[in-house]
């Protein structure tokens, strides 16, 4: 675990920062921007969290962002430095556990009969924000897949989350008894 008893460096005040491995890349690196959106999306979901969600949700979340800390570590490592340090990293488990809670939690939810507007209970909402934070997450994941290799599961995690997060936003109003916002295509 790191220890950190100095908060400030001043190492970054000229526009750099350093990756896992201590080498420093411009702030704005692909690389340094996909790991930022991840730490958003782990604050997102943090803010969740603090709206009082239910139980089972803020179980699940918390193991997320658990997990979020992984995918960060998993982006800030390059992956040839991997090979030298031993670091947590997304695996397949990590995804089938996804797979599993959005079963569980569309089981309670049912089917989707329309579209719905993000919103209904403030912790609904906040979900459906951290959901729209995870997407970017993934697409900058994606942009930094054309230009340098990241971990094998952190895309196909992101995706997953995203929709987790979508049914968990359901699940949260369903379970406070808040109906669905649905979008009227008539307006």
């Amino acid at each position: 675990m790191p220890r950190l008893t100095k908060i400030y460096t001043r190492k970054g005040d000229d526009g750099t920062t350093a990756l896992g491995s201590g080498r420093r890349v411009p702030k704005d690196a692909l690389r340094v921007a996909s790991y930022g959106t991840v730490d958003e999306l782990n604050s997102a979901i943090g803010a969740a969290i603090a709206c009082s969600l239910t139980e089972r949700l803020t179980e699940m979340l918390s193991v997320i962002q658990n997990e979020l800390f992984h995918a960060g570590s998993d982006l800030c490592f390059t992956e040839e430095d991997k090979q030298t340090y031993q670091i947590p990293q997304l695996e397949a488990r990590h995804v089938k556990r996804m797979e599993a809670w959005i079963d569980e939690l569309n089981g309670v939810v049912g089917p989707l009969e329309n579209f719905i507007l993000p919103g209904g209970t403030p912790g609904a909402a906040a979900l459906h924000l951290a959901r729209t934070v995870c997407r970017r997450a993934e697409r900058d994941a994606t942009t930094l897949t054309r230009v340098e290799k990241i971990g094998k599961f952190v895309l196909p995690y992101l995706n997953r989350l995203s929709d987790l997060l979508f049914v968990m936003a359901r699940y949260e109003n369903k379970h406070k008894g808040m109906p669905e916002p649905v979008w009227n295509s008539r307006l």
